[in-house]
């Protein structure tokens, strides 16, 4: 029997195809997803991937099977999934394995309203279903079987987002994009369509196979193309969009990386502005600046943890505006609390647009401290290792500690988060200061514990 519990994380489900993870498995899911939420009709799609269409059409199959109908968007970016799932009010699946390499593959669920299924609001059980029917075979059912129809929601989607962010009178701009073969290359051009825009398009073909670099641009070396074509185009500003255009990264005119907590602050003040006085909420990693800009736009910051399920169900207890990671994942009120990289695009490129200057000069004040970035250190044992770096900082002078999503250990002048990775033997360290110099310090000193 497959062993689901190395395969299934948080909201979604990822395994090597198909040594975990094959169209018999995705058929079980999809029985199991219409019987845990007890949808009548969903809503179903999938990536460029080579695998993405046997996977999202066997899920299809298996909710049809229990007597759901299935609306099937085929080719979309993982928003362009939830914008179906709100607009529609369906609970959703979308087969990706979003920046992972080549050979990955997954789904993400929602619920209607693009609402997380987290391990404690479904997926634990749709986990203990599929288990057993890996091992026993699907019981019978007296289920009338539903409908499987096709729909494209791609123009309705576009024409949502443009609806939200105005860039009808926006100076020009020139603006080049890196889909990294991934499913900007889908989206940009509906998105972008008709407004003032010079797009520049940058690895726009579909190829779940990635030739030119892996869809993750987290990892800097995979933004190098994007930097170099805004630098020799005189471009005003670059986007790279992971795999399933979830998250969009930026770099400006120069071909310098924007932060992601930069970009947080600059669409908290603008969402401020609409809605003066909202929450926007911010995991534990993001700069210090988030908060103050918030809190200097009138709005009321709200710390969280780092997940997208940890996001979504804060903005919903909070009734929040806003949220952003460091990750460059940006939740909206407006998009059903789902994250979309393509609306905190178009928030971006409103700012530029809306004032003469170059984006470096726009997001300077957004960007007031120094910072790591992430570092990510293999230890045999990370209770051990969290445990040495926790009693090192213990009733230090002028030092606190709180655990709300691994360590964080703040200053007056710095502060660092080390959190486990769920998946490798990892611990992510991030640390932030007010110089450089200190950032140094401080990331040398807890490497050197940790590492011990």
């Amino acid at each position: 029997m497959t062993d689901l519990s190395q395969i299934v994380k948080a909201y979604d489900v990822r395994g090597v195809v198909p040594d975990q993870w094959d169209e018999h498995l995705a058929e079980l899911f999809g029985a199991a997803f219409v019987q845990v939420t007890g949808a009548e009709v969903i809503v179903v799609g999938h990536d460029m991937r080579p695998s993405s269409p046997g996977l999202s059409g066997s899920f299809a199959r298996g909710a049809a099977g229990r007597g759901a109908d299935v609306m099937e968007i085929g080719l979309c970016s993982t928003d362009q999934l939830y914008f179906a799932s709100g607009h529609f009010g369906l609970p959703g699946a979308m087969f990706t394995a979003s920046h992972n390499p080549a050979q990955y593959n997954g789904i993400k669920m929602c619920r209607a309203g693009a609402a997380p299924v987290g391990q404690d609001t479904g997926l634990a059980d749709i986990r203990a279903r599929v288990e057993t029917w890996a091992a026993s075979g699907l019981p019978a059912t007296d289920a009338t079987p539903g409908t499987v129809t096709r729909r494209d929601v791609l123009g309705a989607y576009a024409d949502h987002l443009r609806a939200l962010v105005d860039l009808r009178s926006i100076r020009p701009l020139k603006v080049v994009v890196d889909a990294g073969n991934g499913m900007g290359g889908h989206t940009v051009p509906t998105v972008f369509e008709g407004l003032p825009l010079e797009l520049d398009a940058l690895y726009f073909e579909l190829d779940g196979t990635f030739p030119n670099h892996e869809a993750n641009p987290l990892d800097p070396k995979n933004i190098v193309d994007l930097q170099a074509r805004v630098r020799e185009t005189g471009a005003d500003i670059g986007l790279a969009f992971d795999g399933d255009a979830d998250r969009c990264f930026v770099v400006d005119g120069d071909g310098d990386p924007v932060s992601p907590s930069a970009i947080t602050a600059l669409v908290a003040e603008r969402e401020l502005a609409k809605d003066p006085g909202s929450t926007v909420i911010h995991n534990c990693i993001t700069s210090w600046s988030v908060p103050e800009i918030v809190r200097e736009a009138g709005g009321t910051p709200v710390r969280t943890r780092v997940g997208h399920s940890f996001i979504k169900e804060e903005m919903a207890r909070t009734g929040a505006l806003f949220g952003g990671e460091h990750s460059a994942h940006y939740y909206f009120r407006d998009f059903w609390n789902a994250d979309t990289g393509m609306l905190a695009a178009l928030h971006v490129l409103a700012a530029l647009g809306g004032q003469d200057g170059p984006l470096s000069d726009l997001v300077s004040r957004y960007d007031r401290y120094a910072a790591s970035g992430e570092i990510n250190s293999i230890v045999d044992d990370q209770a051990a290792s969290m445990a040495a770096v926790r009693e090192a900082y213990a009733g230090r002078e002028g030092v606190s500690l709180d655990e709300l999503d691994g360590l964080t250990v703040t200053a007056d002048d710095w502060w660092f988060n080390l959190r486990p990775s769920n998946t490798e033997p990892l611990l992510r360290l991030n640390v932030e200061a007010r110089d450089a110099a200190t950032v140094s310090r401080i990331r040398d000193e807890a490497l050197g514990l940790l590492r011990a």
